[in-house]
């Protein structure tokens, strides 16, 4: 089993995470930073930021953009962290509280947050991702991102402010929900990058089922860190933009704040450290808050809660029963076929080019729509991967419908390239029946080509008796080449074969080649063009 890409060393330790409570209502952790100061925040290792793609003014040096991302996931649970109140996507409001989770008198109340704060439950890991550097889609090259700590913690509950009435109505349903917070350091440069890693980071939480991930629910949210300096010099003051749930809006969000901050600064202003939120039917980020002065978040242990112990093999105590303890190893073992290696399969597999690769793992559903039809079809691997990235990805796009809710069955799209391999229809055709199919749902592939009368002919009989009648039926066309063999071809298709051929039956190429090869060297040029014209 490969490795994961998000991966920690343990070997022959034991490690202890506590748990500590934080004294205000929102989520608070280590913020991956940009000030060079030894301020909180501060990456451990000397940064080394991209220079960003805009082109330099006259007489002016480059600027250099540094990004670093905290993302919280949802852990995939039915209850919440620490007590039994379900969860739920869009469930009224307060419906979903139990007096824990409101801290209410006498039921021992949190009143703040419980995070994983000073010992989480891993550090200095590393995420592998593949962005593209030119305008050829495999211009493909793979960057890593540190990844500086992984933490547990709750989800905060969520305030709605109503301006026309000045009030602030509060929401507690997410308050207590398990949240996965991945801290990465501030090693990207642009939204594109940062929007690649957060997708990658995405497949690698569904592929081991941590979390459903899904951005459009909240079950994954993002805040950006940004900065921007000049190369050479000390690394500038950053903001942070909150809550950005779409890995659109997470590159929109942080190309913009880039392109602020470049502006602010060569017109004379200064940058604030504060929080900010991207508008995105503006397309811009406005102030929240400033962090300009210290914030005492008051952390303390949790007394309530012992310290959550991992082991590996080499550190196992001697008789420990296994369901007791949580062992690595053991469930290093038990990982799933993560998405850097079922890209790789499958262009090893199916001879697909690796952007294919990406493009199947990145919509959801998708590769288990191409795989279902690799198992039910003849058709060549690059067929069904042109049809499936093409044709029916580009049908779902157009109508901005979920594989899940596509009228096209893996099994339908599988016996309509049955037909286009055996040679049976056209794939002119073959795009007709696809329509059909993606139209009328219930009728199969081959009742289409039956229907509309779309079948190749494959009688070379009726197919010459065709031809000739249409060349006899017109003899001066034939015998006058007077705007040459394209303008009689297209003639004839006009006037003689669409009366005479039910379109657009078509020839198959065997019983094309047999006619052809009985007609004159005139006949046979106009044939050819006849015969294409069709197709």
């Amino acid at each position: 089993m490969a490795a994961p890409m998000l991966r920690w060393f343990c070997s022959g330790r034991r490690f202890a995470f506590a748990w500590v409570g934080c004294g205000s209502c929102h989520r608070r952790g280590p913020p991956t930073g940009s000030t060079s100061n030894g301020k909180r925040g501060q990456s451990s290792v000397a940064q080394q930021p991209h220079i960003t793609a805009q082109k330099p003014r006259k007489g002016e040096c480059e600027w250099a953009a540094v990004v670093g991302l905290e993302i919280h996931a949802q852990i995939a649970s039915n209850s919440k962290l620490f007590s039994g109140s379900q969860v739920h996507f869009a469930a009224p409001p307060n419906s979903l509280v139990s007096f824990f989770d409101a801290s209410l008198p006498g039921t021992l109340p949190a009143g703040y947050q419980i995070t994983q704060q000073r010992l989480p439950i891993a550090v200095n890991g590393s995420l592998a991702y593949s962005v593209c550097v030119g305008r050829k889609p495999s211009q493909m090259v793979t960057r890593t991102v540190r990844v500086k700590q992984i933490q547990l913690e709750q989800d905060s509950g969520k305030s709605l402010h109503d301006d026309l009435r000045s009030q602030t109505l509060i929401d507690l349903n997410r308050a207590g929900i398990g949240l996965l917070e991945v801290v990465l350091e501030p090693d990207m440069s642009c939204g594109e990058e940062a929007a690649t890693a957060v997708r990658e980071l995405q497949l690698i939480l569904q592929a081991l089922g941590t979390s459903q991930a899904n951005m459009a629910e909240g079950q994954l949210r993002v805040d950006a860190n940004i900065s921007v300096h000049r190369p050479g010099e000390p690394l500038g003051v950053r903001t942070e933009v909150k809550n950005l749930n779409s890995a659109r809006f997470l590159a929109k969000a942080i190309d913009y704040e880039i392109q602020r901050q470049i502006n602010e600064l060569e017109n004379g202003g200064e940058i604030l450290n504060e929080t900010r939120s991207f508008d995105y039917k503006l397309g811009c980020t406005v102030p929240m808050r400033d962090k300009e002065g210290k914030q005492d978040y008051r952390f303390m242990p949790e007394p309530n809660l012992p310290p959550l112990l991992l082991y590996d093999s080499g550190s196992l105590p001697s008789g420990a029963d296994p369901k007791q303890v949580i062992n690595v190893d053991q469930l290093r073992e038990r990982l799933p076929e993560l998405p850097r290696v079922t890209r790789e399969r499958l262009v090893r597999e199916y001879g697909m080019l690796p952007q294919h690769s990406f493009a199947l793992l990145n919509e959801v559903g998708l590769l288990e729509f191409f795989q279902n039809v690799i198992k039910e079809t003849r058709a060549e691997p690059k067929k069904v991967t042109s049809w499936v990235l093409n044709t029916f990805l580009g049908f779902l796009k157009q109508q901005n419908l979920a594989v899940s809710e596509s009228p096209v069955t893996p099994s339908a799209l599988a016996e309509l390239l049955d037909l286009l391999d055996r040679k049976a229809i056209s794939s002119s055709a073959a795009k007709q029946v696809f329509e059909e199919l993606w139209r009328n749902e219930g009728k199969t592939p081959a009742q289409i080509v039956a229907e509309k009368n779309l079948e190749l002919l494959q009688d070379p009989e009726v197919l010459e008796r065709l031809c000739r009648s249409t060349l006899e039926a017109h003899p001066d066309v034939v015998r006058g080449p007077r705007g040459g063999a394209v303008t009689q071809a297209q003639w004839l298709r006009a006037e003689g074969g669409l009366r005479l051929t039910p379109a657009p039956l078509l020839p198959c190429p065997a019983v094309q080649r047999r006619v052809l090869t009985t007609a004159s060297p005139v006949s046979s040029v106009i044939l050819q063009l006849f015969f294409s014209v069709f197709s």
